[in-house]
């Protein structure tokens, strides 16, 4: 089961990030603050629940939370700032998109920044223990993937609707006959020979 908070503060939220091991599209952040009654038998880390289970709780925690907000970090800047600053930013700027300020903040990760004067604690596999934390994984998850779907469309050939620009053999295949797109991360290693010395 997980539990509901972790601090003892009512405006508790919790962030969480998804997207971080791709090669293409952007980092996508969430942050929700949950009523103090919530629960759902479904919700979960994102990341252990089916596709369909994510895309029916997304509309429930939109509709219960106190406040929830999602931010997109696009591919260009990933490249810029480093993956990692790319999923702190994004978290950050989640918090700032809540319409409530949080008294507290539980971050999914072991790696965080101070978000103005609002103390914070890193949990690792946060999404897999406080809901506050799991409804921002599967917002942040369900919010990329429909991105994804959508680029999709102009670029069948990389299967973004089923590999959502992860490290996929069939996505390293494409990218080695057709090239990298503009939504491609230039700072990635697209493919395995990249790393292979040329003598």
């Amino acid at each position: 089961m997980l539990e509901l908070n972790y601090s003892g503060f009512l405006l508790e939220a919790g962030t969480d990030e998804a997207g971080r091991g791709c090669l293409s599209g952007p980092v996508v952040a969430a942050a929700v603050i949950l009523p103090e009654n919530f629960s759902h038998p479904l919700l979960n880390d994102s990341k252990q629940i089916s596709e369909k289970k994510r895309d029916l709780l997304r509309p429930i925690i939109e509709e219960n939370a106190l406040a929830f907000g999602v931010s997109f970090v696009w591919q260009d800047e990933v490249d810029k700032i480093n993956v990692l600053q790319a999923s702190i930013t994004g978290m950050h700027r989640a918090i700032e998109a809540l319409k409530l300020t949080p008294e507290y903040i539980i971050v999914d990760g072991n790696k965080f920044k101070n978000y103005k004067d609002i103390p914070h604690q890193t949990i690792v596999k946060g999404d897999a223990k406080y809901l506050s934390i799991a409804a921002a994984s599967v917002l942040a998850k369900t919010y990329r993937d429909e991105y994804m779907t959508k680029i999709h469309q102009e670029f069948p050939v990389y299967n973004w609707q089923k590999n959502k620009g992860y490290p996929t053999k069939e996505h390293r295949n494409a990218i080695r006959e057709f090239g990298a797109t503009a939504y491609h991360r230039k700072t990635f290693r697209l493919l395995l020979e990249q790393i292979k010395l040329k003598v």
